[in-house]
């Protein structure tokens, strides 16, 4: 089974305060979903239609692991922290072989 990435961008963090709040307890609830962080924040650079815009990248064993953990409880929990507090794009693509 292909290992999968959950990559969200943050086009615009309207509220820093609630930003916060969640990374402390999204950040948990995805280690305990079995995701591991393993990038997040500036681009060094950007090209092209790129945008300098927060970038967190999460491994996870599969695709399935990945939808698990969005749509876990302990991951809604930290979500409505958020609420509207950021403007972002979440996806989840799979790994090559």
């Amino acid at each position: 089974m292909a290992k999968a990435y959950w990559v969200a961008t943050y086009r615009a963090i309207k509220n820093p305060d609630a930003m916060a709040a969640y990374a402390n307890v999204s950040r948990q609830a995805i280690e305990a979903a079995g995701g591991r962080v393993i990038a997040r924040g500036m681009p060094a650079a950007v090209f092209e239609l790129g945008q300098m815009e927060r970038v967190v990248l999460i491994e996870f064993d599969s695709v399935a692991s990945a939808k698990a953990a969005y749509e876990s409880p302990a991951y809604k929990a930290a979500h409505d922290l958020l609420g509207d507090g950021a403007d972002r794009d979440i996806r989840i693509v799979e790994a090559v072989d």
